[in-house]
């Protein structure tokens, strides 16, 4: 039987809108709005949340959270070991989070992989110039 601890972390579903009003930037709490594009049930969505906000401060203090660290991560979460590493690998697969050096970090690669499908969309399939993006 495989651990949830060390399922797959290839990829993450994410929720995407078109409406210019469900905007992230448009939100009063874009964090969260993020959340709730990765994760179905609020309560989890919240937890991820505040696990990235968790991550941040730690990476920030020169501190960031070890792996080891986990029994502390969900008694801070009030959460079950699977459901926090379930929520913990759709944040590696979505790239927001990294496991290095058996710490968790903040991660760009969220980022680079929304920025390269859109220059591909803009160019590829629009075939419009990229400096108009």
């Amino acid at each position: 039987m495989a651990l949830v601890k060390d399922a797959p972390r290839t990829a993450t579903t994410i929720v995407i809108q078109s409406d210019a009003n469900a905007r992230i930037t448009h939100s009063r709490n874009p964090y969260y709005s993020l959340m709730r594009r990765l994760f179905q049930e609020d309560a989890t969505a919240v937890r991820g949340q505040k696990f990235l906000t968790m991550v941040e401060e730690r990476q920030r203090s020169g501190n960031p959270i070890k792996t080891n660290e986990w029994r502390e991560i969900i008694e801070e979460l009030d959460t079950g070991r699977a459901s926090f590493y379930a929520m913990r690998n759709k944040l590696l697969g979505a790239g927001l989070i990294s496991n290095k050096n058996r710490e968790y970090r903040l991660s760009g690669q969220f980022s680079k992989d929304l920025v390269d499908m859109a220059k591909w969309w803009w160019t590829a399939v629009l075939n419009d110039n990229p400096d108009n993006l």
